[in-house]
């Protein structure tokens, strides 16, 4: 092998700027960025070098997904796609249709009630005409509820005396009886139940992260459940991750989401002993739930049911294991949707930066709905908003009548988190939605049409995947001299190319510490 690798395009970019157009390599870190002529001037006497040519390409920072969740990703993959169906009579043949293919609990993903003629979320009733003789768990499509048939509720034990967990909520009929629409926390009561199992393979998982290298992708900030939780029936997936790690090409930095510090521990170990492709991040902990659901923690009542301001869920729990993980010299990552969710996460958050913790290690994940002194405040604090701007493509039908015209507009408000101080990264939320990259920038931009005066600049858009992405992830700057050669080779520069040109990017070849990612038999990245 030659002492150093030369990558040549027509322009290495960065957000804030183009930086020449080659980058050298050595030992899997990057040695110098600029200009080809003056890099190949510069090698030591007697150094050989291999050059890489990519005429007419640009060269860009690999991609962060700042927030995924690689075990629900692959059973999305690997399991009945639900985002598609338009009726009950689809669902139904849907989940027949995947019955029959094997044996064990039946499982749906990405369902989505609003697309189907009936709009109305099915019961056990209606999965009992599918699958009568086995358990079935169908997840709607923001994972923040799930609808289980009558065996599972029978396997489970959730009946007419079953009370409410903490967090949770079953919904019931007229007659006070379960029909199997589980909510928050109530999940948790058929995903971890004996017989409700459906673990996911760990080849399937490093394989799906290779798909996740053909969008670009070279690190994600992965969300894994060790424990109790709403997809327990998956596995442990703290345990999946460190047996796929030795066949993962991209960086998995890993928030735990545990059940205790003894549960934390564990898991934290087994991951920061895994390899040098995966480390333990920090934890991830729920302050509440999702707009779709009617189950994010508002301020005031949701605008179409003036009875539901959603379920707060943040306690002292969710502290304490917050405290560990900074005391860990870690991150802690809250998810917060709505506004009094957002709240009181940064009043945790003032608190632990009281103690010493470093701004960038306070992550609100999402951070879709927050007042305007609460984004002041948080700019104030310098925390880390990890947002979805895919949300804005799926929700356009229905977030403004959810929310309200005033509140919309500090709905998904990134704009003004930037202005505001705030470190802004993307992520995809996957399998809730997509995980492309591409997607997310143009969307970023143009926001489907909503609140135009909260649209990024392109170079902000390139940030949030890219440099701001790797400081909230603990990373090196990206492609910068000592860094690892984390890079991308795409057929045009996102910079200059309007959203909808910068939706049908195409990745020519990725990089992970200077060694191409075989994608070649990865299969395709999204259903």
């Amino acid at each position: 092998m030659k002492d150093f690798q030369l990558f040549v395009g027509r322009a290495v970019r960065l957000p804030n700027g183009i930086v020449g157009d080659a980058v050298l390599v050595r030992d899997g870190l990057v040695a110098a960025v600029g200009s080809e002529s003056r890099i190949r001037a510069d090698l030591p006497e007697g150094a050989s070098c291999d050059v890489h040519s990519f005429a007419g390409r640009t060269v860009l920072p690999g991609l962060r997904d700042s927030h995924l969740h690689p075990v629900a990703y692959t059973a999305l993959l690997t399991g009945a796609s639900l985002h598609d169906v338009d009726s009950m009579t689809a669902l139904q043949t849907r989940l027949a249709d995947t019955a029959a293919l094997g044996t064990g609990l039946v499982s749906g993903w990405n369902l989505n009630e609003s697309t189907m003629a009936e709009n109305r979320l099915p019961t056990a009733s209606d999965l009992d005409v599918a699958v009568s003789d086995r358990p079935v768990m169908v997840h709607r499509y923001d994972g923040h509820l799930a609808i289980v048939n009558s065996t599972a509720m029978e396997i489970a034990g959730i009946g007419p005396d079953t009370v409410n967990p903490e967090g949770g909520l079953i919904d019931r009929d007229a007659a006070g009886r379960p029909n199997g629409v589980l909510r928050e926390t109530a999940i948790d009561l058929a995903a971890g139940a004996p017989g409700i199992q459906n673990p996911v393979s760990p080849r399937d998982v490093a394989n799906c992260m290779r798909r996740l290298a053909t969008r670009g992708i070279t690190s994600i900030g992965a969300m894994v459940r060790s424990g109790d939780g709403p997809w327990s029936h998956l596995g442990d997936e703290a345990d999946i991750v460190v047996a796929a790690a030795p066949d993962v090409p991209i960086r998995i930095h890993a928030f735990i989401t545990a059940d205790s510090p003894s549960t934390l521990e564990v898991a934290a170990t087994k991951l920061e002993a895994a390899g040098e492709r995966v480390t333990w991040a920090g934890v991830k902990r729920f302050g509440d739930g999702s707009f779709g659901s009617h189950t994010a923690a508002m301020l005031e009542p949701f605008a179409d049911d003036p009875d539901e301001r959603g379920t707060l869920r943040l306690n002292e729990s969710d502290a304490e294991m917050a405290r560990l993980s900074i005391a860990a010299g870690r991150a802690v990552a809250i998810h917060a949707i709505g506004d009094a969710a957002a709240a009181r996460v940064l009043d945790l958050f003032e608190d632990l930066a009281a103690d010493g913790a470093a701004p960038h290690k306070l992550r609100m994940e999402h951070a879709s709905l927050l007042s305007a002194a609460d984004m002041e405040r948080m700019g104030r604090l310098g925390a880390v908003a990890s947002v979805q701007p895919a949300f804005l493509g799926s929700e356009t039908d229905w977030i403004e009548n959810r929310v309200g015209p005033d509140r919309l507009s500090r709905t998904y408000a990134f704009a003004s988190l930037i202005a505001a101080g705030v470190l802004v990264v993307g992520g995809s939320d996957s399998p809730v939605e997509a995980p492309d990259p591409w997607e997310a920038m143009a969307l970023a931009r143009d926001r489907a049409g909503l609140v135009p005066a909260e649209a990024l600049t392109a170079s902000q858009a390139l940030a949030l995947y890219t440099t701001s992405a790797a400081k909230a992830l603990g990373e090196l700057p990206p492609l910068a001299v000592g860094s690892p050669a984390d890079f991308v080779i795409v057929d045009r520069d996102p910079i200059e190319s309007s959203p909808d040109e910068v939706r049908a990017t195409q990745v020519i070849a990725t990089f992970v510490g200077g060694q191409l990612v075989d994608v070649s038999n990865a299969g395709h990245w999204w259903i």
